[in-house]
């Protein structure tokens, strides 16, 4: 895809929703920071439904220090990896405590330095919580990056590289968000829904005729 056509396609997604936001709730980043480490293998609707429980009992580093590990546990155990996940928040409270009074740092090496905090989650805070425009690739955007041929690559890093070199920089602060919701909610896994899309005519996916036209019958 030129320059030109990334430019159209990411300008028709905005079209939709100027000023989009993640769907996991949160109101501090430290909030956000527990919401996105519980999001990996969870739906965010499943996430929703620990923190708002979580959150009342412990809503900052402090807090979710003294409730610990076992505590953590109970709160998030309908989630994927929980026990992985509650020991990774525990020790991440400690260490935001312990080095970084308590505040979540504006800093990818430091955010990479906490346990269950990788590149994408690191990313997804410094997008969302502190407004950098850092784009954290997943497997929504990678599927709409790869199947639309907008931005292809092998691996995530390879599309969040070639996503940032394509993408104007006035998009760049939300392109993140309008990615992920394009692919959760039209260019789809399974049936995409080819027939609604709004960049339908960009795309340069082989198959889409075929889906919009299943679409139609």
């Amino acid at each position: 895809m030129t320059a030109e056509e990334a430019e159209a396609f990411i300008a028709r997604l905005a079209e939709t929703d100027p000023a989009p936001t993640t769907e996991l709730n949160y109101s501090t980043p430290f909030e956000l920071l527990v919401a996105v480490s519980l999001s990996a293998q969870s739906t965010d609707v499943g996430v929703n439904k620990a923190t708002e429980k979580l959150f009342r009992v412990a809503n900052t580093p402090q807090a979710m220090l003294e409730l610990g590990e076992e505590g953590i546990r109970d709160y998030i155990r309908n989630l994927g990896l929980y026990n992985n996940k509650a020991k990774n928040l525990a020790e991440a409270a400690r260490i935001l405590v312990a080095e970084h009074g308590g505040e979540v740092p504006e800093d990818r090496a430091a955010l990479e330095r906490l346990p269950g905090v990788g590149r994408k989650t690191a990313n997804v805070i410094l997008n969302t919580a502190f407004g950098h425009p850092t784009i954290a690739v997943d497997t929504h955007i990678f599927r709409v990056s790869n199947r639309t041929g907008l931005a292809p690559g092998k691996n995530v890093t390879a599309v969040e590289r070639a996503l940032e070199a394509i993408l104007p920089a006035a998009y760049k602060r939300h392109a993140h968000h309008w990615l992920i919701l394009h692919g959760r909610y039209t260019c789809t896994a399974r049936r995409p829904k080819c027939a609604q899309c709004r960049v339908f005519d960009l795309c340069l996916w082989p198959e889409k005729a075929e889906y919009a036209e299943s679409a139609a019958s």
